[in-house]
C-alpha cells in the first residue's frame, strides 16, 4: 500500500513510518518539522517538508491507499495559554488534510485522537460511549475534528477512524521520544536517573491505592499496529468510528518509578509537588472495542515499555 503519514517525523508518527517501512509499504511523510526530526524518518520513506494545508499534501495523496494523520500540537498546558495555535494546527490544518485526502479519493483516513476528549471520567475503565467533555483546548480541538470526520463520513462517504490514545510510551527501531519540552513521565524519570532534574511528582494524596495518579500506558509499537489494523479494516469496508487504544490496565506514577528503578538499577530522584489543576486521578481505557473491531490487543506491558527505552 501507499500510505501518507502526516507528522511522520514526530514521536508516534516516526514509529508508524518505521513499522510501515518494515512491512514493505510505500510511505510518504508530510511534516513541516516544527516538532519532528528529519533523521527520525525511516530510510526508504519519502519526506515532504510541508504543512497539510500546502499543495504538497494534495500531491502526496494522489494514488494513496490511506492517510494516517498525526500532525498537530500535543501539550495540554500550552493549549490553555495559546488556544489559537491548537485550533489552527489541530483543527484547521486537519481539515486541510482531510480535504486533500477526499479530493484524491483516498480510501481510508485514520486520525490520531486522544483520551482527553473524555475530560474527567465518571467511571473507569472508560468506554467509547462515555460522555465527551474535554476540559482544555487540546481535547476540544481533537473532539471537534472527530465530529468533522463523522460529518464527512455521512455526507461524502469518507471512511474514517479516530484512535483515542491513552499514554503512548516506549520505542523501537532505534527511535526515541524527543519532545521539546519533554512532558512524558517515563522519559522524565529516565532523565532524572541520568543526572537531569529530579522527577516532579504532582500530588501524593490522590484517591488511588498509593496516592499518585493512575494512567494507562501503551507501547508505541502496539499503537502503530493498531493503526495498521485500522487501515486494513477501513479498506475492507468496516465501519469503525472512534476507538480507544490503551493497555486496559492502570499504572500509578509510583508504579512507573519502580519500573524505571528496576530497569536501571538506580533510584529515581523525586520531588513532591502540589497537584496540577485538571489532572484526573485515574485514566484507564476499555479496549473491548479495539479487540473486537480491530482484532487487536497490546503485546507489551509496563516492564517491556520501560525496558525498550531504558
Amino acid at each position: 500500500m501507499k500510505i501518507v503519514v502526516t507528522g511522520g517525523a514526530g514521536y508516534i508518527g516516526s514509529h508508524m513510518t518505521a513499522l510501515l517501512a518494515e512491512r514493505g509499504h510505500e510511505v510518504v511523510v508530510v511534516d513541516d518539522l516544527s516538532g519532528g526530526h528529519r533523521d527520525a524518518v525511516a530510510p526508504g520513506a519519502k519526506l515532504v517538508v510541508a504543512k497539510t494545508s500546502d499543495p504538497a499534501m494534495a500531491d502526496a495523496c494522489r494514488g494513496a491507499d490511506a492517510v494516517i494523520h498525526f500532525a498537530g500540537r500535543i501539550q495540554v498546558g500550552e493549549s490553555v495559554v495559546e488556544p489559537k495555535k491548537y485550533w489552527h494546527d489541530n483543527f484547521v490544518e486537519s481539515l486541510a488534510a482531510l480535504d486533500a485526502a477526499r479530493a484524491a479519493k483516498t480510501p481510508a483516513f485514520v486520525f490520531s485522537s486522544t483520551a482527553a476528549v473524555y475530560g474527567n471520567p465518571d467511571t473507569t475503565p472508560i468506554a467509547e460511549e462515555h460522555p465527551l467533555r474535554p476540559i482544555n483546548p487540546y481535547g476540544e480541538t481533537k473532539l471537534a475534528f472527530e465530529r468533522a470526520l463523522a460529518g464527512y463520513g455521512r455526507a461524502y462517504g469518507v471512511r474514517w477512524a479516530a484512535l483515542r490514545y491513552f499514554n503512548a510510551a516506549g520505542a523501537f527501531g532505534g527511535l526515541r521520544e524527543r519532545h521539546a519540552p519533554e512532558t512524558h513521565l517515563i522519559p522524565l524519570a529516565l532523565a532524572a536517573v541520568r543526572g537531569g532534574a529530579p522527577l516532579r511528582l504532582f500530588g501524593a494524596d490522590w484517591p488511588t491505592p498509593d496516592g499518585t495518579c493512575v494512567r494507562d500506558y501503551v507501547h508505541v509499537r502496539d499503537l502503530a499496529l493498531a493503526h495498521l489494523a485500522t487501515v486494513e479494516r477501513l479498506r475492507a469496508g468496516v465501519e469503525i468510528g472512534a476507538v480507544n487504544v490503551g493497555s486496559g490496565h492502570g499504572a500509578s506514577v509510583r508504579d512507573v518509578i519502580a519500573a524505571v528503578e528496576r530497569a536501571t538499577k538506580t533510584r529515581v530522584p523525586v520531588v513532591e509537588s502540589p497537584r496540577r489543576e485538571g489532572d484526573p486521578a485515574v485514566l484507564v481505557a476499555s479496549v473491548e472495542k479495539a479487540e473486537r473491531v480491530l482484532d487487536w490487543s497490546p503485546a507489551n506491558d509496563l516492564e517491556a515499555i520501560v525496558a525498550s527505552v531504558a
